[in-house]
């Protein structure tokens, strides 16, 4: 009889599977996706602008870098008056996922504040890791009134994710799939499909009317996959090999660098301070702002083919030491400066393959193994480069995907399948 009692209260009855029980569902919730996106669109548009802002007045004014340190203890002061000092980022978004725990909408208005700060000054960090926290708690704070339940708050999250995404970078598809993929990888939270795709779209047009363009680059010298397309093929694959060791290079350099400044430094003020003085002085060593900020200037230098063969390099090292000192941002960005320079600057050594093909496939394999999403990195690289060019973006996923291995940006991602064989491991990435 207990048996039973179990098992009703996880299927669902006949009722349930009707379309006179879906209908009303499924209105519900895209009226409330259509509000999140509206919402966390319209947040997430004043927040590029500020950010947009904050690299414009860097760029004219090289010695507010100077001022990074000052940052950096005004950024942990902050968290710390708002209670909100054991935040752990966009790891609490995706543990929020999977649990149903409520975000405090304390989240956007510090991340908000801390990532225009950090981008000001000239800390190396991206947006988007900030775009799901301020959609994911934004999302969830307007979802009050709504009688949102905690099994539903997952999706009223992923909506608030989704919207986020999309209104920053105008990759709607992606990011909807990104924010049902990323929590847990290998179960896929179908009943989020109409919401977030809603969202995102609502999210991406909002920005889009105010002025916010979509990202997408140019790409040349892409083959129909065929026998005169060897060369071609042989450099994805090369490329993704490369691309998954540099992203595990690139996790562990970033937990490595969070362990070693809270060993050795437990004053998240003191952190900050240090961390600070250290990428303001290396800055002023190589005599280049290419590393501070987002780097978006440089990415798309990188697919024009002006590059420098050490550059995924530093900006690795940049954005470590930024981020593990506790400046905010996101490392999307990042990620994605890091894939598109390492295969543009391989791309000059061999003849027949262009730098902005270069580029592409470097960068398309360096997010699928910071994140182990292939579904949506597959997508992201057809709305950033467009479809010509799927054959390639899919070899360079898969094979990144699975030479990665079990290390990511997040922490919090939990990987339930063994990437070679068909066995639930349920392993958690990072620390």
């Amino acid at each position: 009889m207990e048996t039973i009692e179990k098992k009703s209260e996880t299927q669902p009855d006949s009722s349930e599977l009707s379309m006179k029980s879906l209908l009303p569902g499924f209105l519900r919730w895209t009226i409330i996706a259509i509000a999140v996106g509206l919402v966390v669109g319209g947040v997430a548009t004043a927040f590029d602008k500020a950010v947009e802002w904050a690299t414009e007045f860097r760029q004219t004014h090289d010695l507010i870098i100077l001022l990074l340190p000052i940052a950096g203890v005004i950024i942990a002061k902050s968290y710390s008056l708002f209670g909100m000092d054991k935040d752990k980022g966009t790891n609490s978004v995706l543990i929020s996922v999977r649990s149903g725990k409520r975000l405090s909408i304390k989240m956007m208005l510090l991340i908000f504040f801390s990532t225009v700060l950090t981008h000001l000054c000239g800390g190396s960090s991206g947006r988007e890791g900030a775009a799901l926290q301020i959609g994911g708690s934004t999302a969830v704070f307007i979802s009050r009134p709504l009688k949102i339940n905690s099994r539903e708050r997952p999706i009223i999250t992923m909506c608030g994710m989704s919207a986020g995404f999309a209104a920053l970078f105008g990759t709607p598809i992606a990011a909807a799939v990104f924010a049902m993929e990323v929590t847990t990888v290998g179960s896929f939270h179908y009943s989020a499909l109409v919401p977030c795709v809603i969202s995102a779209i609502v999210g991406s047009a909002v920005s889009h009317s105010f002025g916010v363009h979509a990202a997408h680059f140019d790409v040349f010298g892409i083959l129909p996959i065929s026998g005169a397309a060897v060369t071609e093929i042989l450099f994805a694959v090369g490329i993704a090999v490369l691309s998954a060791f540099i992203s595990i290079l690139f996790c562990k350099t970033m937990h490595t660098a969070h362990d070693l400044y809270k060993k050795y430094i437990p004053n998240a003020m003191l952190r900050g301070f240090v961390g600070g003085v250290i990428v303001c002085a290396l800055t002023f060593l190589l005599q280049t702002r290419d590393y501070n900020g987002a780097g978006m200037d440089v990415i798309t230098a990188a697919f024009g083919g002006n590059v420098r063969y050490e550059a995924f390099l530093l900006k690795i090292l940049f954005t470590a030491l930024t981020l593990g000192a506790g400046f905010k941002g996101g490392e999307i960005v990042p990620t994605m400066f890091i894939g598109a320079t390492a295969g543009a600057a391989l791309s000059t050594f061999i003849s027949g393959i262009t730098p902005s093909f270069g580029a592409a496939i470097g960068l398309t394999a360096m997010f699928c193994g910071v994140t182990n999403c292939p579904i949506t990195t597959i997508i992201l690289a057809v709305e950033l480069f467009g479809a010509d060019g799927l054959p390639y973006f899919a070899i360079a996923a898969a094979v990144s995907y699975l030479l990665s291995g079990y290390d990511g940006l997040y922490g919090s991602q939990q990987i339930l399948f063994s990437k070679l064989r068909p066995v639930e491991i349920k392993k958690m990435t990072g620390k």
